[in-house]
């Protein structure tokens, strides 16, 4: 999923790597909701809070909603320089460090929110702040790899490109319907998959409250492991070929 990039990925391998990423923001999306009051997947509505308290002249959350902005901008960026500066070095090298980051993040406001959590403001802000982080990492390196085609947790931006990409398919003058059937599953996969873990998010932080955010981790493992375990046991299987032949000689 996080070796071949834009034009040489299959459509299994974008379907794969849109239903699971999407699925990650829409749980961490609900469960942040429902934790912090906050969407924490994207930015629109907190765009709209920042004007909303410019408007009324309340500058401590006008500087909080900043800060906010610019931590997602923060977590699209490091994903984008992390990815130039490992792509002519190794390819999954450079897709899965973000993921990696991400992953150690979550993991961070798992354990801190399921045993030292107090519900101050402050510490509400500050983990605020490390999750929008760590999906502006996720974002943009998903974008990334996608050649823009996959955004796991921009849905206003799905839907303008469904809606577009469903008047093409059905539209007189298209010829080849395949690539555009192929982007509009894409995008129902990730709107489906982005709700699932939205339902799987709530349910389950009702039930365990910030031991959810245990899972989002392994589901992050669980794409790099992917793209690893066949690289893995082609080596091991060379090895063993290799000593059968040692053996014999």
């Amino acid at each position: 999923m996080l070796k071949a990039v834009k034009d040489q990925r299959t459509l299994k391998e974008n379907l794969m790597l849109a239903s699971s990423t999407a699925f990650v923001a829409g749980v961490t999306n609900v469960a942040g909701m429902l934790a912090f009051l906050v969407f924490t997947s994207n930015v629109t509505g907190h765009v709209a809070n920042l004007a909303k308290h410019i408007v009324e002249q309340n500058y401590h959350q006008m500087i909080i909603f900043v800060v906010w902005l610019l931590m997602f901008f923060a977590g699209a960026f490091v994903s984008s320089f992390i990815i130039r500066s490992f792509s002519d070095k190794s390819r999954w090298r450079a897709n899965s460090t973000p993921m990696v980051i991400e992953a150690i993040i979550l993991l961070a406001v798992a354990v801190y929110g399921h045993n030292f959590y107090k519900e101050t403001d402050t510490e509400r802000e500050i983990v605020i702040c490390a999750i929008l982080f760590s999906m502006g990492l996720q974002n943009s390196l998903v974008s990334n790899i996608s050649g823009g085609l996959i955004k796991s947790s921009h849905l206003t931006g799905l839907f303008t490109d469904l809606g577009s990409e469903v008047a093409e398919r059905f539209h007189p003058t298209t010829k080849d319907v395949k690539p555009v059937e192929n982007k509009i599953l894409i995008r129902c996969t990730v709107l489906g998959f982005y709700l699932f873990g939205g339902l799987v998010g709530g349910y389950f932080f009702n039930l365990y409250e910030f031991t959810i955010f245990y899972f989002i981790p392994l589901i992050l493992l669980t794409i790099m492991y992917y793209d690893v375990s066949p690289l893995a046991l082609h080596k091991l299987s060379r090895m063993f070929a290799a000593g059968k032949r040692q053996t014999a000689s």
